[in-house]
């Protein structure tokens, strides 16, 4: 597994106000839009292009182009989907498709309720869109889905994460090629599996469902 926590000042200006108690939801969504859109700049530096032949004003000439299958973009529902406006405008030819993630109460393991995806993803390049990479359980399960169906060049982006959540990533996707980039990797985990600082629940916050 490779990590890439992403080192900018507009991306820990962004995450400052995103931690914010007291930014509203609007602003949060905004925020959590922009800021994907920086990482996805990081997330993307290996996007596979081929040779394109064109004719500028001035002369012949070999320029690129992304190259073919086209990369699939994949939010975990619900989370996941504040963050892909932000990806898709940097990567408007990107396919998407969906997972639908779900923890079971007694057990704590999480599964998949619901996907929209292709049969077969031999060859294409996936990026998975979560913004909490917390104890990794989540990401992992959907990361084992994807390599299922076929994937072996996943990259994850996620605005946070925690040093358990990395370990439990780097430990569980040994022989697959996954990236994983942050706009921050935070102290620990709380007792309740929260980030530490963090910025609370990321789907309460991006769609004004805190208490």
């Amino acid at each position: 597994m490779q990590l890439h926590v992403a080192d900018h000042p507009l991306i820990s200006h962004k995450l400052s106000v995103l931690r914010d108690k007291d930014t509203p939801s609007a602003v949060f969504r905004a925020l959590v839009s922009e800021l994907v859109t920086l990482l996805a700049y990081e997330a993307t530096r290996s996007l596979r292009v081929e040779d394109h032949p064109l004719v500028t004003p001035v002369t012949s000439m070999v320029g690129t182009k992304l190259a073919k299958p086209r990369p699939v973009v994949v939010p975990i529902l619900r989370a996941g989907l504040g963050m892909l406006e932000g990806m898709v405008q940097l990567l408007p030819s990107a396919e998407v498709g969906f997972l639908g993630m779900v923890r079971d109460e007694e057990t704590l393991q999480p599964s998949v309720y619901a996907e929209r995806l292709p049969e077969d993803l031999s060859g294409r390049q996936c990026f998975v869109l979560d913004p909490m990479l917390a104890t990794g359980g989540s990401l992992l399960q959907a990361i084992t889905f994807l390599a299922a169906k076929g994937a072996t060049d996943i990259t994850a982006v996620c605005l946070l994460g925690a040093p358990e959540g990395v370990k439990a990533i780097e430990d569980g996707t040994k022989g697959l090629a996954v990236s994983v980039v942050l706009g921050a990797l935070d102290e620990k985990l709380n007792d309740k599996g929260f980030i530490v600082p963090g910025l609370g629940d990321a789907g309460d916050r991006l769609y004004g469902t805190v208490g």
